[in-house]
């Protein structure tokens, strides 16, 4: 991680209004905006080992990965951030070789892939199929830097953490999964221990990944909030968004390195 002219500790990246409303519990915070910007922007601080540290947080103007890129983009450039770090909700899988997730687990992604590349071909060219249509994949992949993956471990195994975490493949793709043949199908066919799917985190990671220098680290801190099947439901969002704002406070709080 690059320590040179970072003049934020961390920024905070939510979307909808129910992660918003969580992450507004956590500090005392005040709207800072641009001339020729909409965005607003959320200051606050924190205290870590005595000293106060600087946290921001913008919500991105609507779900997908278009909007993600932008707002994100644009929170690198005007506040530097040394963590760009993404909370909020995901839909959780049921799946063997997961430990059985509940609703408010917390999923913090090693790898970010978008299963929603690729091409929709005549069904006898592809090994994936959805009746009389074939989809031949070509997904792409982001990877949380490797030197930070310690530091989650750490936080996930500590008896002061709060949630249930797991670590694992996250996928993303610009549409809602509501069904379960496309989990089997299109995700399980290319990472098959993907924990989680969400419509915004590869953007995210993406564009700290390939921004100027310094780069933010970034992370991914999603809860289950429901499962990527025809029984999907708002019922557990709130409860969802506020287990990823408490693990992702315990996080910059307790366990990342600051200086």
């Amino acid at each position: 991680m690059k320590k040179n002219n970072y003049q934020t500790d961390v920024a905070l990246l939510s979307v909808t209004t129910t992660e918003f409303r969580a992450v507004t519990h956590f500090h005392d915070w005040k709207a800072k905006t641009f001339t020729g910007d909409d965005q607003i922007y959320d200051v606050a601080e924190f205290e870590r080992d005595g000293l106060k540290r600087s946290i921001i947080h913008a919500k991105i103007g609507e779900m997908g990965m278009t909007s993600a890129a932008a707002t994100a983009m644009k929170v690198i450039f005007l506040f530097r951030p040394r963590y760009l770090i993404m909370v909020g909700i995901a839909a959780g899988v049921v799946k063997d070789e997961i430990e059985d997730q509940r609703y408010g687990d917390v999923i913090v992604p090693d790898v970010i892939w978008n299963y929603s590349a690729g091409k929709f071909v005549s069904p006898e060219l592809a090994e994936i199929r959805y009746g009389n249509m074939g989809f031949l994949p070509r997904s792409t992949a982001e990877n949380i830097p490797e030197e930070i993956l310690p530091y989650l471990r750490k936080a996930a195994a500590s008896e002061e953490n709060p949630c249930h975490v797991y670590i694992g493949p996250m996928a993303c793709g610009s549409t809602v999964v509501a069904n379960r043949e496309l989990l089997e199908k299109q995700i399980y066919t290319q990472y098959q221990h993907t924990a989680g799917l969400d419509m915004e985190s590869y953007a995210v990671v993406y564009a700290a990944n390939h921004a100027n220098d310094p780069k933010p680290t970034p992370i991914i801190v999603k809860s289950v909030c429901d499962f990527a099947d025809s029984k999907k439901s708002d019922d557990y969002q709130r409860f969802a968004a506020y287990s990823s704002c408490e693990f992702a406070k315990f996080l910059y709080e307790k366990i990342l390195p600051m200086d």
